[in-house]
């Protein structure tokens, strides 16, 4: 495990402090660098990925969560992505999520060039949100490389996640160094990848992404989190941009 990896663990935890309020920041917090990407109250901070505003239908907040509603699972067809307002390239981001029986979704970072009229959902490197046992995306892709906590398409999450059941919350966390990126699930790292190197390039050679030139090597992008037609909410989103402690 790299060192800074090990200090966040110790300052964050996997779950909010004993009495915190959700969508709140610590005075530790605060000291750290964090902010708030959702309040609980409004879409401050976020728009639809392909509008100028967040869209007027397909999302709601109610009782501190960020929901996305169901339209029948198809892909951006409804009230569509959303991405923050800002781009961001290094950084640590701790996201809440509660998944129903037989949703998808996805949490995706360093998202750029997003096409208006370009069909689907918004093109970046994906954290999976995936109900593994119901969803059928689970079962394609190389090696489980759709399911849960997973980089999209790509590489596959540990067999041994921590995943929680269905209609609980769990908490992802993706950390970018440079190059260097994990995605943690409940307090376990279960991934870790090096952007642009020939493991990553050999990956994506076999991915759907293997027209796509600048995939996963921007140095900065949008956090997207993703309309895929099921209800999945969010909730305690929040991210601290932080100073790349390897060479990129």
């Amino acid at each position: 495990m790299f060192a800074w990896s090990a200090v966040f663990v110790l300052l964050a935890g996997s779950a909010p402090a004993v009495g915190q309020t959700l969508n709140t920041l610590t005075k530790q917090e605060i000291n750290d660098g964090w902010k708030l990407l959702f309040d609980g109250k409004t879409t401050n901070g976020w728009r639809g990925a392909k509008l100028e505003k967040f869209p007027e239908f397909g999302w709601v907040v109610e009782n501190g969560e960020l929901t996305v509603l169901e339209s029948g699972g198809s892909e951006s067809r409804h009230g569509g992505d959303i991405v923050t307002v800002d781009q961001y390239g290094n950084f640590e981001l701790l996201i809440e999520f509660k998944l129903t029986p037989g949703a998808n979704s996805g949490i995706k970072y360093f998202v750029v060039g997003i096409e208006p009229n370009r069909p689907g959902s918004a093109i970046g490197l994906e954290y999976q949100v995936l109900d593994d046992a119901r969803h059928p995306d689970a079962k394609k892709g190389i090696s489980g490389n759709r399911t849960l906590g997973s980089l999209y398409d790509l590489i596959p999450a540990s067999a041994d996640k921590p995943a929680k059941p269905i209609g609980e919350w769990n908490q992802a966390r993706i950390m970018v160094d440079g190059k260097h990126v994990e995605h943690w699930l409940n307090g376990k790292k279960i991934l870790e990848y090096e952007r642009g190197s020939e493991a990553f390039l050999a990956h994506k050679a076999q991915s759907k992404f293997k027209d796509m030139p600048r995939f996963g090597e921007v140095p900065e992008g949008h956090i997207l989190i993703q309309d895929h037609g099921n209800r999945v909410s969010y909730r305690n989103i929040k991210i601290r941009v932080i100073s790349p402690k390897k060479a990129s």
